[in-house]
């Protein structure tokens, strides 16, 4: 059976599709943003993407797309799009709420590591109730490097004042395992959108279906 480690000091959550049911949202806008502008984007294109951070996503859609991909006016009209979106409804995960209750209950700091911006990252997690919880938010302007890299993720130790081998990384998406497991978190897989592979399961200490399981593996010691 799946179990939490012993000796774990926090917990850090990836944002969009563990805290947040925003990536069926993203593929959707940013596969009709390509769209319009004369660029049809597959659903495998597009997931290539989840979990990447601006800069890393340019540079792939770049190399797929074409060099004269227009990235920026994509991700503008990306971005308008799931503003109006996510200012109507911020969508929260199933379990998230009872889990972050019951970490606070344990008294386990806990964290996020986000490939989203500063003010998205901020408007999402306030108006879904969700940033009380959490001790640091580390976005993607926070960082030089963003995930695949590790950096997000040591960052968020280091705001925590902990080690990252004493965190535990909650992670959807293939690129943030790499990042949390880079950065030497013991890491949980919850899957979103990507299924897990091989290689997530060897970069993993557990693949779970949703948080009310992490959260019965915490309950059960």
């Amino acid at each position: 059976m799946p179990f939490i480690p012993q000796d774990l000091d926090a917990v850090i959550f990836d944002m969009d599709g563990v805290l947040i049911d925003s990536e069926v949202l993203y593929q959707k806008a940013a596969m009709d943003a390509a769209k319009a502008l004369g660029f049809p984007m597959s659903v495998e294109v597009q997931l290539q993407t989840v979990g990447l951070a601006e800069d890393a996503t340019e540079v792939l859609l770049r190399q797929i797309m074409g060099e004269e991909f227009p990235f920026e006016e994509y991700n503008i009209n990306l971005r308008q799009v799931l503003a109006t979106q996510m200012m109507a409804h911020v969508p929260v995960k199933p379990g998230v709420r009872e889990l972050l209750n019951l970490l606070n209950e344990l008294e386990i700091p806990v964290g996020v590591a986000t490939s989203t911006g500063y003010e998205a990252a901020h408007h999402h997690l306030n108006r879904a109730d969700l940033s009380p919880h959490f001790a640091a938010i580390v976005t993607r302007d926070d960082v030089e490097n963003g995930k695949p890299h590790p950096e997000p993720y040591i960052t968020a130790a280091e705001w925590l004042e902990v080690e990252p081998e004493n965190c535990l990384a909650l992670e959807d998406s293939h690129n943030g395992v790499r990042a949390a497991h880079g950065a030497g978190m013991q890491t949980i897989m919850v899957p979103d959108m990507l299924s897990p592979t091989d290689e997530m399961r060897a970069l993993t200490i557990a693949i779970m279906d949703d948080l009310h399981l992490v959260r019965e593996r915490f309950l059960a010691g």
